[in-house]
C-alpha cells in the first residue's frame, strides 16, 4: 500500500512544465549559492572556464572531447554534492562529532577521486596534444 500524498513533502505538488520550470530556477539558484559559499567551487569554476575552451579547440576525436568535458564537469558535480553534504550536516549542528567528520571527509574523499579522474584524463588525452603544440614538440 503506498503512503497518502500528504506524507509528502510540500514542495512535491507542482506536475508537468510548471515542475520543469521550477526546477530549472533551483538548480540556477543552486549554482549561485555555491559559487558564491563555496571557495572549492568558485576555484574549480575557474578551473572549468580554462579547461573547457581547450577541450573544445584541441585536435582530438570526439569521444576523448566528451572524456574530457565530461571529466571536468564531473568534479563540478561532486562538488556540489559534497558541498550539499557539508551543508546538511552543519544544519544538523555545529558540535565535532564523528558521524558529521566520516560524512564530510567521505564528501571530499570522493571529489579528490574526481580530481584524480580528471587530471588522468587530460594527462593521457590533452598532454600530447598540448604537447604537440609547443616549439619542437609532437604528437
Amino acid at each position: 500500500m503506498t503512503p497518502p500524498d500528504s506524507l509528502e513533502s510540500a514542495h512535491k505538488g507542482k506536475r508537468g512544465l510548471r515542475r520543469i520550470v521550477n526546477a530549472f530556477f533551483y538548480s540556477m539558484s543552486g549554482l549561485q549559492l555555491a559559487y558564491r559559499h563555496e571557495n572549492a567551487f568558485r576555484q574549480e569554476v575557474l578551473g572549468a572556464a580554462i579547461l573547457l575552451p581547450i577541450a573544445c579547440f584541441i585536435s582530438v576525436t570526439p569521444v576523448e572531447r566528451v572524456l574530457l568535458i565530461g571529466t571536468v564537469l564531473l568534479v563540478l558535480i561532486v562538488e556540489l554534492l559534497n558541498s550539499s553534504i557539508e551543508a546538511a550536516v552543519d544544519r544538523a549542528g555545529l558540535e565535532t562529532h564523528h558521524l558529521a567528520k566520516r560524512a564530510k571527509d567521505i564528501g571530499s574523499a570522493a571529489v579528490f577521486l574526481a580530481l584524480i579522474l580528471l587530471s588522468t584524463a587530460w594527462l593521457l588525452i590533452a598532454g600530447p596534444v598540448l604537447m604537440g603544440l609547443l616549439p619542437g614538440g609532437s604528437r
